[in-house]
């Protein structure tokens, strides 16, 4: 599948300098894909080096000229739009439709930055005397590193390229090795657009001495990772000998709260399609619902049979609504919080085991449970899979403090047909986004991140470029030249 990729450095593709692989496997068949080059220190440092000489160019590089390189590069995303998703689905077992969804998406992150490139303003201060002028200029940060995860394997490095690109920064990118290809894809897309060589090199491998080695690099001003909370807090740790600057964007476990006055069978059907997108393996998927107890019957039967209706399978299989979970630990791990539900008295509505037709593949249920009580792992501990658990409330001081108990803080949801109440909720939710009778929040020209253990910083919108420039301060003292 990977013949005609490997490392990308200075434009080029090419194998690891020890000649090393590693295989690719398909969540859904279990077969192997293919292999991709298992980069060694000797392939980093090229990559290093690349950087750090394309910087200098391309940070001189005009606006205007940037963005028209950021835009061709989406049109050609665009144009590819089947290759790519093909690519993706047998990577991630994702339905097609998901998977072209992603790429448009991808896509879009380009064309935004393209023109926020010509938008990155300063400030003119008015200073206390008139022979001052004072001044503040924003400037690249420098080579940046970006650290993705395998659940959206375009999305996620889409979003830290592209502004990077546009802010006047060069890229080292790390993709996850589990789905590797559509992140190879933006790389021969840039290629195709005319990229300077050097401003984005592709590095797979083992993660652990390649991430390190990276960040003590004193070449990378700037890591951005999307990853879980343990590899957050050990990358910051990397990052706090070199003083990097740093974005984070880590789990989630996102709170809905659906109030008395909603329609209960509307919200549920809304919500669980949203939950079962790309398995619930999204870190803002809704996953803990809370419902007011005089709506909770409605809600919970339509939920548990909208979930019974998806059809689980692979998903470059015509007719496939749901596909597989990403690896066989991720499996175990949603299985166990299953039974800890089941123990602890949730009553289970749908699903909770692993489809009698489908002999291979990591692929479980959708799983609906109603009554969940507090002490249930599985509302304290991020599912990342398709598993949904409801609980009933009954009035609003209890349900903010139940939803805001545990420390991620990434996304939050309320349903509600009053503005003021809507505004209320809101605004109590401990969260960096919040949707409110709306599940896809993410979208190229608004902001995406979280506050808490669920990470710091910004991608996408105009706050996404700030996190991949430097404010600079300066003061002019007129004198006169006679």
């Amino acid at each position: 599948m990977y013949q005609n990729y490997g490392l990308l450095i200075r434009n080029e593709w090419r194998p690891a300098a020890d000649g090393g692989l590693i295989d690719v496997f398909s969540p859904a068949t279990e077969e192997r894909l293919g292999t991709i080059a298992a980069s060694t220190e000797a392939d980093e440092a090229l990559a290093l080096e690349a950087a750090s000489e394309a910087f200098a160019r391309w940070k001189a590089v005009a606006a205007w000229d940037r963005a028209t390189i950021l835009r061709r590069a989406a049109d050609i995303v665009r144009e590819r739009t089947a290759e790519i998703a093909r690519l993706m689905s047998a990577e991630t077992g994702k339905p097609i439709a998901e998977a072209e969804a992603e790429v448009r998406a991808s896509a879009d992150q380009f064309e935004w930055y393209g023109e926020e490139a010509k938008r990155i303003y300063g400030q003119t201060i008015p200073g206390r005397h008139g022979d001052e002028r004072l001044t503040v200029v924003y400037q690249p940060v420098g080579p940046s590193l970006a650290l993705t995860a395998w659940n959206f394997p375009m999305l996620l490095p889409a979003r830290k390229i592209a502004a990077a690109l546009a802010a006047g920064c060069t890229v080292v990118l790390r993709p996850a090795s589990e789905a590797p290809g559509s992140a190879m894809e933006i790389g021969r897309a840039l290629v195709d657009a005319g990229l300077p060589t050097g401003c984005l090199s592709i590095l797979t491998g083992d993660p652990v001495p390649m991430v390190s080695r990276l960040i003590a690099s004193p070449v990378i001003r700037k890591v951005s990772l999307t990853g879980s909370v343990p590899v957050g807090r050990e990358i910051l740790r990397n990052a706090a000998e070199g003083i990097k600057k740093i974005t984070m964007e880590l789990g989630g476990h996102a709170p809905v709260i659906i109030h008395s006055d909603f329609d209960p069978i509307a919200a549920a059907e809304k919500l669980a399609a949203t939950k079962f997108r790309n398995c619930g393996q999204v870190c803002i998927s809704p996953s803990r619902f809370y419902v007011h107890r005089s709506i909770a019957a409605a809600f919970e039967g339509t939920f548990a049979a909208y979930a019974k209706k998806l059809v689980v399978g692979n998903g470059m299989d015509a007719g496939i609504n749901m596909g597989p979970m990403i690896r066989a630990r991720s499996l175990h791990s949603a299985e166990a919080l299953v039974t800890d539900a089941l123990k602890k008295g949730a009553r289970l509505l749908a699903g909770g085991k692993r489809p009698a037709h489908l002999a291979k593949g990591h692929f479980l249920e959708p799983t609906v449970f109603a009554d969940v009580p507090d002490n249930a792992r599985i509302m304290s501990e991020e599912p990342f899979a398709p598993i949904a658990p409801i609980a009933v409330f009954d009035s609003f001081d209890e349900v903010i403090s139940r939803a805001n108990a545990i420390e991620f803080g990434l996304a939050a949801y309320v349903f509600t047909r009053d503005s003021a109440l809507a505004a209320k909720t809101s605004e109590a939710l401990e969260a960096g986004m919040v949707g409110i009778n709306e599940t896809l929040l993410a979208t190229a020209e608004a902001p995406f991140g979280g506050t808490r253990q669920s990470g710091f910083g910004r991608e996408g919108g105009s706050l996404g470029i700030l996190d991949y420039l430097n404010p600079k301060y300066i003061r002019h003292k007129l004198v006169s030249g006679h």
